[in-house]
């Protein structure tokens, strides 16, 4: 019997298995964890479509592009596709800046069909894509040639739709900053916006920042638009305005900002929240999503996560308030969860074993991939090395996926043997172009090095002849220990360093870390192969 056909067999069992124990009887919590959605998840939107609910986040310079969840007891969730899909679907060209590309999403459902809008930054700008299932396939975009970022789509009961962006559209700013929300219709047949456009608010106070990712909703015959103001860093918050009728007026809501950590101090362990968007669950409770950092050791390392936390809608002078976490006002790390039937999924193999014939969902490219530059093939994921680096605004021959906990381990087997010192590869952990830390095997070599805001340097080298060879790290909040061997049994350190260049504090921008595979020519034309034969994450006990 092969190896293939023995990782085959291997992989179905730890499937079966890993369903079998999902499925066991076991009292259902009565509790969840904050986050929801661990590691780079930022801007999150949600809705609803019966019993099920689906949420899209952000993803920047990423391909695949604004990854889509499924739950259906709002703290279980399971990627089943992305609404950024096909390469030539919505480009992420060479040149892309890092932090660039797919911004904050918007998801809804009207008429039988899911909606999905955005902003590509430096790449066309605001467009819609469509789809009836939300695994996909998602339609072609329609480019709306509008104003601004963060859009969201609206459905009045006489069913016109209405798109909600972002933007100061007026003559003068009157304080460093100013930004704004305003609305126009759109003709959802035509593709376009049509009749005049009206600026609904421009913050909810004199110099309130950067009023972005705005959402309306109807509530009881009234009209309530939330909002993100302060900027996605330490002053983030939500604010909300009411109104009437559609058009306005929006009088900002005397409990404004409705929800924010930037009173708790920098030193609060949970902060810079905001980026909200609401649910009503099918038993009529509401519930939001938002965004929001945590810091371990004064360091900000997994970068923007989604966050849960439930919501009462209160009438306040008449007006509709929504209460974030009634009786608290901040968001918790561990709460009563929603009353929901407790529906987890099965949990994904910590090893990806390379035997599906495509790649799983969880793996992400830097930009557009325009040539498929690798295979998979009996058992083994086989990556061609190319010119392209992982420092430059290209699509590097690197197959990463995200890193989700503060302690974690990550381990991949690398075959790859080539005696030209500009050839390498082997793993990766990366935050951006000018931030990563790279463990590759050159020549009779294995060299870890690290490259802040920059400057690359050498952090340990060891000889090593062997043609296979397993990598592995071990990441402990700001620190990592690096290991190489010819089998899992017979590991030795390489190296212990720093690894807060993947944090916010150093790196900056609004995506984040990641780890997985490289391998790159260093600007050399090559023909040279290196063949991985798993590649395993999980969370360090």
């Amino acid at each position: 019997m092969n190896s293939y056909i023995v990782k085959r067999i291997q992989t179905i069992f730890v499937a079966i298995w890993a369903a079998f124990t999902a499925v066991q009887a076991q009292t259902p919590p009565e509790t969840y964890q904050n986050p929801i959605l661990s590691g780079f998840h930022p801007d999150p939107s949600v809705c609803r479509v019966g019993d099920d609910y689906y949420l899209v986040n952000s993803s920047f310079e990423w391909y695949p592009g604004l990854p889509v969840y499924h739950s259906k007891d709002l703290v279980n969730w399971q990627l089943i596709g992305h609404a950024m899909e096909r390469p030539l679907q919505v480009e992420l060209p060479k040149g892309l800046m890092d932090s660039r590309g797919a911004y904050a999403a918007t998801i809804r459902y009207h008429d039988g069909v899911f909606y999905v809008i955005n902003t590509c930054v430096q790449c066309k700008g605001n467009f819609y894509v469509t789809a009836t299932n939300p695994a996909g396939p998602w339609s072609e975009p329609v480019w709306l040639n509008s104003h601004g970022i963060d859009p969201s789509l609206f459905w009045d009961d006489d069913g016109r739709c209405y798109y909600v962006g972002h933007g100061f559209r007026g003559d003068k700013r009157q304080w460093e900053a100013e930004e704004g929300a305003w609305m126009q219709e759109l003709d959802l047949k035509k593709g376009k916006l049509i009749g005049p456009w009206k600026q609904l608010t421009y913050g909810y106070a004199s110099n309130a920042r950067w009023t972005e990712g705005p959402h309306i909703y109807k509530i009881d015959g009234k009209y309530l638009l939330l909002v993100a103001e302060g900027g996605t860093g330490f002053h983030h918050s939500v604010t909300v305005f009411n109104s009437d009728s559609l058009w306005g007026p929006y009088v900002p809501n005397h409990a404004n900002p409705i929800i924010t950590h930037r009173n708790l101090g920098q030193e609060y362990p949970i902060h810079s929240i905001g980026h909200a968007d609401l649910v009503q669950t099918q038993k009529g409770d509401w519930w939001a999503v938002m965004l929001g950092k945590r810091q371990i050791d004064s360091s900000t390392m997994l970068a923007r996560e989604t966050f849960l936390t439930p919501v009462k809608m209160e009438i306040q002078e008449g007006r509709i308030t929504p209460v974030f976490n009634p009786g608290i006002g901040k968001l918790l790390p561990e709460q009563k969860r929603p009353d929901l039937p407790w529906s987890p999924f099965s949990a994904e193999p910590a090893r990806d074993e390379f035997v599906n014939g495509k790649l799983s969902l969880e793996w992400n490219f830097l930009r557009t991939p325009y040539t498929q530059w690798y295979t998979l093939k009996d058992g083994r994921l086989n990556i061609q090395l190319r010119p392209e680096v992982a420092d430059s605004m290209v699509n590097p021959s690197m197959i990463v996926r995200r890193i989700e906990h503060h302690n974690f381990e990550a381990a991949t087997a690398v075959t790859f043997d080539s005696k030209k010192a500009n050839e390498v590869a082997g793993m990766i952990l990366y935050r951006n172009s000018t931030n990563h830390i790279d463990l590759v095997k050159q020549g009779r070599q294995l060299v870890l090095t690290a490259t802040i805001k920059g400057q690359k340097s050498e952090i340990a080298r060891a000889a090593f002849s062997d043609r296979t060879v397993i990598l592995k790290v071990e990441g402990q909040n700001t620190k990592a220990t690096f290991y190489f061997g010819t089998t899992e049994q017979t590991m030795q350190q390489l190296a212990q360093t720093d690894i807060s260049m993947l944090s916010d504090e150093v790196a900056g921008g609004f995506s984040g870390p990641y780890v997985g595979m490289i391998a790159t020519s260093n600007g050399l034309k090559s023909k040279a192969v290196a063949s991985f034969d798993w590649f395993e994450y999980r969370k360090k006990r």
